[in-house]
């Protein structure tokens, strides 16, 4: 599903046009991100939990000349889902599976 099918199903399930949609869409995720990056969490319940961790330094390997070289530390986005979301894929994979 890209950007433009989220915006169909979101204008569809609440009767809000397309356009007020895709900028309600495009001010959420500026929202989080922007939240996310300034070191906060984001946690919607049920859905799940935006937020950034912290990767420590590391070897690693060139993969063009096999020299070692170290990867520096770095804060990366993350996403946890939530209990909810977590439990309708389970359920959802299991019906596919019957």
């Amino acid at each position: 599903m890209n950007k433009e099918d989220l915006v169909n199903m979101i204008a569809a399930k609440t009767r809000i046009t397309k356009k007020d949609t895709s900028q309600i869409l495009d001010a959420l995720t500026e929202t989080i991100m922007e939240t996310v990056a300034s070191g906060e969490k984001v946690v919607l319940v049920g859905f799940g939990t935006f937020e950034p961790r912290d990767r420590k330094e590391r070897k690693g390997m060139n993969p063009q000349t096999g020299q070692p070289i170290t990867i520096p530390a770095t804060t990366v986005p993350a996403f946890s889902a939530g209990k909810v979301f977590k439990e309708q894929v389970v359920n959802k994979g299991k019906e596919d599976a019957s």
